[in-house]
């Protein structure tokens, strides 16, 4: 090798290979990428995830000359790094629902048909095994915390590797990062663990990124969405996911999960209200008694949201003064009373662009079919009470006095065209008497669908007609010029009866098709 080829060569400062001057900042980036300080062996870490390296660290990379002071930066960045995890932690307040998320599979409170005892998930979770999946529920029913099972099992496990992120945040650049490092980790015989929440807020385009690494096992995904998996996910990706479908906690399972947050805390006991006093005169006086109703209460107003719940019953402990001295004074009591006073109900789940707003209005048209008023008076109210549109309620008990009443009353339809414009005159909330009243009148009104099959019926005609569409006969063409008169539109037709004209009015070959008695 000659001379001015030898010094056209720059040396790797990470691996101190040697390479022309065109191709050091690639190899350099590799070697970056694959050489972490954190590296041990052949394996590494992937906590350069949540840590990247900065540009003064980067530049005193590439820099031969400050590797001295590179590595007094590389010493005492863990120490820093500690301390100020040690501050974070002092200060930071974590909320009770992020404490009470559950550890291992059994922890898990509810979803016994989803993945509780003697199901195939939960033999496939004891067994390690995490298949692609999409986890789809309401809010605070548990999607998270089975996702926070599947990541203290990888923990556990060496070969297994759990990687979060939220569609909130992150974007496609951060999926294809950790592609990478999964194919990477592939090598090493370890499975990634992909979990991506609100997995609904990707689009149809982004989606697709998952697919191809889904399908030759590069990571494992799992997703968590709020939305009807058939509208807000691509069809590819859910034949390659299995959907677990998760309802709202019951009653009884957000009591339990109340109970156990209350036996974590030493200081809090729950008492009958009429044993309050007696739990203050033992030996060991807790800070704060809350009452057994006050937790019923929380259970019943929360609508089956565990972290409403948590939040709520935070709320009650955190307002009382437990700064008091409890030997003088003895514990805080929180009331059932205290708990109504200070919180309200605030939200009730409806969505007026997604599934829940489809489901109640379909829900008060078949009460009104079914001739529920009862039903159909709760339903409407529950929309209104969801926030939905009135008039969007309105328009639909148009459409339900058409369809389902019909002939029978038609003046149920007068009333349900004036209940509309009422609602456009006057709105919310003045306008919630004119839906409610409009709603039960119709389930009460005598119901006839005999116009709407005749009309479906002669729909299913016209579709299944093969060929040009039968002419309409000349009769009853319109003749507004004199070349239509000679050429016979209009001609021979009269005022008269069907029965008296001796005319047909059924295109020719139709005249015996009766579309209402075919019904």
């Amino acid at each position: 090798m000659s001379q001015s080829t030898k010094s056209s060569l720059i040396s790797c400062p990470v691996c101190n290979r040697e390479f022309k001057q065109e191709l050091i900042e690639e190899h350099v980036n590799k070697c970056l990428f694959l050489n972490t300080p954190e590296q041990s062996g052949c394996k590494r870490d992937s906590s350069f995830l949540k840590k990247s390296i900065s540009p003064v660290e980067k530049r005193l990379k590439l820099d031969p000359v400050s590797t001295s002071k590179h590595q007094q930066i590389k010493e005492t960045t863990p120490l820093a790094t500690k301390n100020k995890s040690v501050n974070v932690d002092d200060t930071k307040t974590v909320p009770l629902a992020e404490t009470m998320r559950p550890v291992t599979l059994n922890d898990i409170v509810g979803h016994k048909e989803a993945f509780g005892p003697g199901t195939m998930l939960h033999a496939m979770l004891e067994q390690k095994k995490v298949p692609n999946m999409i986890l789809w529920g309401p809010p605070g029913c548990g999607k998270t915390s089975l996702a926070n099972v599947v990541s203290n099992m990888c923990k556990e496990s060496k070969n297994m590797r759990f990687v979060k992120l939220s569609a909130t945040m992150a974007g496609i650049n951060d999926v294809k990062e950790i592609v990478k490092v999964a194919k990477n980790e592939a090598q090493f015989k370890r499975q990634t663990i992909l979990f991506m929440d609100e997995i609904h807020r990707f689009n149809k385009l982004q989606q697709d990124t998952f697919l191809p690494h889904v399908e030759n096992g590069t990571i494992t995904l799992i997703g968590a969405t709020t939305e009807n998996p058939s509208f807000s996910l691509n069809n590819a990706l859910l034949s390659r996911c299995r959907v677990i479908v998760m309802q709202k906690l019951s009653v009884d399972d957000v009591l339990s999960i109340l109970k156990r947050a209350i036996q974590n805390n030493k200081q809090i006991v729950i008492a009958e209200s009429e044993t309050c006093k007696e739990k203050k005169t033992e030996g060991v006086i807790p800070r704060i008694i809350i009452e057994q109703e006050s937790l019923q209460w929380l259970a019943e107003v929360c609508d089956g949201d565990a972290r409403i719940a948590l939040g709520a019953l935070e709320l009650a402990i955190t307002s009382r003064n437990t700064e008091q001295d409890v030997c003088t004074e003895g514990p805080a009591v929180i009331s059932l009373e205290d708990v109504k006073n200070g919180i309200k109900r605030t939200h009730m789940l409806y969505d007026r662009k997604g599934e829940e707003h489809y489901n109640v209005v379909s829900a008060i048209h078949k009460s009104i079919r079914a001739s529920d008023d009862n039903a159909a008076l709760y339903w409407t109210t529950r929309a209104l009470s969801g926030g939905e549109d009135p008039l969007y309620i309105a328009r639909r008990l148009v459409r339900a006095a058409c369809e389902d009443i019909g002939l029978a009353d038609p003046n149920a339809l007068v009333e349900a065209v004036a209940c509309l414009q009422g609602c456009q005159n006057i709105g919310m909330p003045e306008c919630d008497v004119l839906l409610a009243q409009c709603a039960v009148r119709l389930a009460r009104a005598e119901k006839s669908r005999e116009v709407y099959r005749a009309m479906r019926q002669c729909q299913r005609f016209l579709q299944e007609t093969k060929g040009p569409l039968p002419p309409i006969p000349l009769h009853l063409r319109n003749a507004p010029t004199k070349l239509m008169k000679q050429l016979g539109y209009g001609d021979g037709y009269n005022l008269l009866h069907k029965e008296q004209s001796g005319l047909t009015y059924m295109p020719s070959g139709m005249e015996d098709v009766d579309f209402f008695k075919d019904i």
